[in-house]
C-alpha cells in the first residue's frame, strides 16, 4: 500500500538536512540537561543522534546557557556527531542572541515563540529583534505558538470581537483560531523584516488529541510552511505515546507535517531517547520511514503459553535494536527487513512467509520444534535448547547475504550454514 500523499511545501534548509515537502519527515528531540553545562549537554545529544534524532533542541534560557552553546557545537564536531542544534527562546531572546554571537552563528535554526518574547508594545520590537539576528547569519526559524503561552492581548482582542457575533463560538474555538493565526501574522510580520519564506517553519501545539488535530488541518490550509508536529505535555509512560500516535497519526495520514518531536516526559532516570523511538515506529509503522529491522510476533493466547516464545521473541528485538546501529552503516537497506517470530501454528506458518525471516513455534510447551522461513520458502526446521541462538546465526548470515556488497540466493546462504542445517 502507498504512504499517504505530503502536502507540498516550501523546503527549509535546517544545516544539511531539508524539511518540507519531498523531504523525509524529520524526527526531533529535546534535551532536558542544563546547557549551561556543555559537557552534560553534548553527551547527551550525541546519545540523541545515535539513537536517531536528526534535530535536537536545546534551551537557551540564560546567559550561563546562551555563553556555551558554541563550545557545546565544539564539542560535537570533535565526536563528529553532525546532528544541527535548534535554540529554544523565550522571554530573553534577544537580548542573548545579540550578546552572544558565537551562539547565534553556532545554533541551525532558532525557535521563538511569539507569545512570550515580551508584553505589550515591546513584543513585537523583541520578535523582530529576534528575526534580525536570524537574517544576519541566515538562520532559519521555528515560530512555535503554544495553547499554554498564548498572546493575551491577541485571544483578548478575538474573544472580544467573537462576543459581538450574533451567534459567537464556543471559547476553545476561538483560541484554536488565535493560534493559527498568531502563528501566520507572525510569520507575514518575519518576512516583512526580512526573513525568506524558505526559513520559516510553523507549529501550533496544544494538549488535546482532537484540539491538535483541528489547529493543524487549519494552519495546513492556509499556508505552504512546513510544519513541526507535536502534542505538548504528551505526558509520562503509555498516556503520553498513545496520545502523541493517536494525534500525529491522524495528521501524518492526510500528508500534514514534515517534521515531528514526541514530548514524553521521561521516567525518573530514564533515557531521553524514548522518544526518539517512538518518533521513529510512528513513522515505520505508517510506511512513511524505516529506520530498523521490524519485528512481527503475536501477542500470545492460550495455545502460547511457553515462556520458551517470550524469551525468544524478546531476545530477537533486544538483538535487532542492538545491531540496527551498526547494521545501517555496513547495510543500506537493511531497515526495512521484516522478522516474524510467531508462536503457534495457526498464525504462525502465514506471518512468517510473509516476512523476509520468519520462525513459527508450535505453541504451548518447552521444547519445541520450529520451522523456519526464507523469502516465503520453508527452509529448515530448529528443534532443541539452542533455538535461539541458531535463528540469530542464521538472521546475521541473512542479513549479509542480502544486504552486503555482494547478494547472494538463498541456495548459496543455506549452504554456507553447515552447523544450523544439521537441524533441518
Amino acid at each position: 500500500m502507498k504512504p499517504p500523499v505530503r502536502r507540498l511545501t516550501r523546503q527549509v534548509k535546517v544545516g544539511t538536512l531539508s524539511l518540507g515537502s519531498d523531504a523525509p519527515i524529520g524526527v526531533q528531540a529535546m534535551t532536558n540537561t542544563d546547557t549551561g553545562d556543555p559537557q552534560a549537554t553534548a553527551a547527551q545529544v550525541e546519545r540523541l543522534a545515535a539513537a536517531g534524532a536528526e534535530l535536537v533542541r536545546i534551551t537557551v534560557n540564560s546567559h550561563e546557557a546562551a555563553a556555551q552553546v558554541a563550545a557545546i557545537r565544539n564539542l560535537l564536531d570533535r565526536r563528529h556527531v553532525d546532528v544541527p542544534l535548534v535554540g529554544d527562546f523565550h522571554f530573553n531572546g534577544h537580548r542573548l542572541l545579540a550578546t552572544y554571537p558565537e551562539c547565534a552563528q553556532a545554533l541551525a535554526k532558532y525557535r521563538i515563540n511569539p507569545g512570550n518574547v515580551g508584553k505589550g508594545a515591546r513584543r513585537d520590537e523583541q520578535f523582530c529583534q529576534m528575526i534580525e539576528v536570524a537574517c544576519r547569519y541566515d538562520k532559519p526559524v521555528r515560530i512555535g505558538v503554544n495553547w499554554g503561552s498564548l498572546d493575551p492581548e491577541l485571544l483578548a482582542q478575538m474573544m472580544d470581537r467573537n462576543a459581538a457575533l450574533p451567534t459567537p463560538l464556543a471559547a476553545d474555538a476561538v483560541m484554536r483560531e488565535a493560534l493559527v493565526v498568531s502563528a501566520l501574522e507572525s510569520a507575514r510580520r518575519a518576512i516583512e523584516v526580512g526573513l525568506p519564506a524558505d526559513h520559516i517553519v510553523l507549529s501550533a501545539k496544544v494538549s488535546h488529541v482532537q484540539d491538535l488535530i483541528e489547529v493543524y488541518r487549519n494552519l495546513a490550509a492556509r499556508c505552504d510552511y512546513p510544519l513541526h508536529l507535536g502534542l505538548t505535555e504528551a505526558g509520562m509512560g503509555s498516556k503520553g505515546i498513545v496520545a502523541s500516535t493517536a494525534a500525529l497519526a491522524v495528521l501524518l495520514q492526510e500528508g500534514i507535517g514534515d517534521t515531528l518531536r514526541i514530548s514524553l516526559t521521561p521516567e525518573p532516570g530514564g533515557e531521553r531517547s524514548r522518544e526518539v523511538q517512538v518518533a521513529q515506529q510512528i513513522l515505520q509503522t505508517m510506511g512513511l520511514r524505516a529506520f530498523t529491522p521490524q519485528v512481527v510476533a503475536c501477542p500470545g493466547c492460550g495455545r502460547t503459553s511457553s515462556v520458551f516464545f517470550q524469551e525468544l521473541a524478546q531476545r530477537i528485538e533486544v538483538y535487532l535494536q542492538a545491531q540496527t546501529p551498526v547494521w545501517r552503516t555496513r547495510y543500506p537497506g537493511v531497515e526495512r527487513l521484516q522478522v516474524a517470530v510467531m508462536g503457534c501454528v495457526v498464525n504462525g506458518p502465514g506471518e512468517s512467509r510473509l516476512a523476509d525471516i520468519g520462525i513459527s513455534l508450535p505453541g504451548a510447551g518447552e521444547h519445541p520444534s520450529a520451522p523456519v522461513y526464507l523469502d516465503g520458502e520453508r527452509v529448515m526446521t530448529f528443534k532443541g535448547p539452542s533455538i535461539a541462538e541458531d535463528f540469530i546465526q542464521l538472521l546475521e548470515a541473512y542479513v549479509l547475504a542480502r544486504y552486503g556488497h555482494q547478494p547472494q540466493p538463498l541456495a548459496a546462504l543455506l549452504s554456507t550454514q553447515a552447523p544450523i542445517a544439521k537441524h533441518r
